[in-house]
C-alpha cells in the first residue's frame, strides 16, 4: 500500500515495503537547515507507524546528497545569547541534529544511503545513521566543520569512530580534507560503489535483495549488530555535544572562521 505525507524540505513515501526519503532542496544542495532537522525526526516517526515497512533508501535531490548544516539558516541561528531566548530554548537548536540523526539510525526499518554528488559535515553524518550505503565514484565527501571553527556534533563523532575508527576520524575531522569514494570503501564506510548511472538501480536492486529476506531474522540481525557496537564504543557518548556546540558558536575565534569560510564558499555553484 502507498503512502506519503507533505513535508517542506524532504519527500516521503511508502510503496509496500519500501519506503523512500529525499532531501529535497535542491537548489541549496540539499544544505540541512533547522526546519529539515525536525522534518527528518518527524518522517522517521511516520515511517515507524508503517509496521511492514522493510526498507527505506535516503537520498537526495537535484545535483548533490546534501551539502551539510546550512550556513544561511543555521539551526544554531536563534541559539545565540544575544538572542534573548532562555537557556532552554537556545539549547532545544543545539541539539536538533542529535536528535534527528537518532531518530533516522534507530528506525525498525533498514535504512540505506543513495549518496551522490556531495556528503559535507552534517551529510556525512546522515550517511553514517544509515545501516548500509551505495555512493557514486564519481561523489565526494569532507568534514569542514573545524575550519568553520566548531566541533562535528549531530552525534557524528562516536558515529565516526565506530565505522572507522579513532584515528581516521581524528585525521578526516581535525585537517577537513577531502577523501574519495574508493577510499570511504577501503576504510569500510561504504558498502558499494558504483557508476553514477548505476547509483539508482544497484540501490533498488539491493532494496529488493532485503525485502526478499524473512523479515524477523534481518530485524534482529539490524538490533544485534547496533547492540554490538554500541557495547563496543560504550555507547554513542554524544548527549551533550548540542551543548559544547553552542559554546563553540559564541567563541570570537569561531565566528571569525565561520566568516572566513563563508566568504570563500559562497557565491561558487558548489562546495570547495
Amino acid at each position: 500500500m502507498s503512502d506519503t505525507r507533505k513535508f517542506e524540505t524532504i519527500k516521503v513515501e511508502v510503496d509496500d515495503a519500501v519506503g523512500r526519503l529525499t532531501l529535497n532542496r535542491p537548489e541549496r544542495l540539499n544544505a540541512i537547515g533547522a526546519t529539515m532537522l525536525r522534518e527528518l525526526a518527524d518522517a522517521a516517526r511516520w515511517f515507524d507507524t508503517h509496521h511492514d515497512l522493510r526498507v527505506v533508501i535516503l537520498s537526495g535531490a537535484g545535483r548533490a546528497f546534501s551539502a551539510g548544516a546550512d550556513l544561511k539558516d543555521s539551526p544554531l541561528g536563534q541559539s545565540a545569547p544575544a538572542s534573548h531566548r532562555s537557556w532552554l530554548a537556545r539549547r532545544e537548536g543545539g541539539q536538533l541534529g542529535l536528535r534527528a540523526a537518532d531518530a533516522l539510525e534507530n528506525m525498525h526499518a533498514v535504512t540505506i544511503a543513495q549518496v551522490h554528488g556531495y556528503a559535507v559535515g552534517g551529510g556525512v553524518v546522515l550517511m553514517a545513521v544509515c545501516d548500509l550505503r551505495v555512493v557514486a565514484d564519481d561523489a565526494s565527501f569532507f568534514i569542514p566543520e573545524i575550519e568553520l571553527g566548531i566541533p562535528l556534533a549531530w552525534g557524528g563523532i562516536p558515529r565516526l569512530v565506530r565505522e572507522i575508527g579513532p584515528a581516521l576520524t581524528k585525521e578526516l575531522v581535525m585537517t577537513c580534507r577531502r577523501f574519495t569514494p574508493d577510499e570511504a570503501k577501503s576504510i569500510g564506510f561504504v558498502n558499494r560503489v558504483v557508476p553514477p548511472a548505476r547509483l539508482k538501480d544497484e540501490v533498488e536492486k539491493l532494496a529488493q535483495q532485503l525485502t526478499a529476506m524473512p523479515s524477523v531474522p534481518v530485524a534482529i540481525t539490524k538490533e544485534h549488530v547496533n547492540s554490538v557496537a554500541r557495547a563496543m564504543s560504550a555507547g554513542t557518548t554524544s548527549f551533550a555535544d548540542g551543548d559544547v556546540l553552542l559554546g563553540s558558536f559564541g567563541e570570537e575565534e569561531s565566528r571569525a572562521a565561520a566568516a572566513a569560510y563563508r566568504g570563500k564558499t559562497f557565491g561558487r555553484k558548489s562546495p570547495d
